[in-house]
């Protein structure tokens, strides 16, 4: 055995290593320098396959623990939804009423004249004189339909102030917009003094069930 020791150690001494250069002198290289190379070889391509395979796994883990992070926010929303469903619905049911009495304030084509004479006699109680009272081109929008109608009365500054207040205390939604007020002239033998003229463009609205 320790001839066969000091056989190898001998033909590594007499190796020539620029014989490594040449690897068409591959069969002539000592076993013991055979084996080594084929070693270092064999000790090289399984520690780059450890490399690239751990290299793998902890890609793989990345996307795990990235995919763990969005099922996870995921549960906790779902959880959260199926942990509030019954108020979710009741406050669905609140919308709902408040929609529908949205709705019972919206007047419908069969009650415009109605509200054009309770405006008439809101006018009439505050002291004010019309001159006109007309409705305008209705606007189609997404959800609604706009009923503008324009209101010429005259009055003192005070009725009109009280006019305008109780037209927007009706029962029925009705928003005044774009008025002016100006003195009147006198046509008459009495005194027309402190009489103003007031042109308003009243809004009233209903719901538009013919949207596409």
């Amino acid at each position: 055995m320790a001839m066969v020791i000091d056989d190898i150690i001998d033909s590594l001494k007499n190796f020539d290593t620029d014989q490594l250069n040449d690897l068409n002198q591959v069969g002539s290289w000592p076993t013991a320098v055979k084996v080594i190379i084929w070693t270092l070889v064999f000790a090289g391509a399984m520690t780059a396959g450890y490399v690239l395979h751990v290299t793998n796994l902890q890609s793989d883990l990345q996307q795990v623990q990235q995919k763990e992070v969005k099922l996870r926010k995921s549960y906790e929303k779902k959880f959260f939804a199926a942990a509030h469903l019954d108020a979710y619905r009741k406050q669905q049911l609140q919308m709902e009423e408040s929609f529908q009495a949205i709705l019972r304030q919206l007047p419908g084509d069969t009650e415009i004249p109605g509200l054009i004479e309770d405006i008439t006699l809101v006018g009439l109680k505050n002291g004010l004189s019309f001159t006109s009272i007309d409705l305008q081109t209705e606007k189609s929008h997404e959800f609604y339909v706009e009923k503008p109608i324009k209101i010429v009365v005259n009055g003192r500054y005070h009725d009109l102030g009280a006019f305008v207040s109780d037209v927007a205390d009706l029962s029925r939604i009705v928003t005044l917009h774009d008025f002016s007020i100006s003195p009147t002239r006198s046509t008459g033998p009495k005194d027309q003094g402190g009489m103003l003229k007031m042109e308003i463009l009243a809004r009233t609205y209903r719901y538009n069930d013919n949207r596409s």
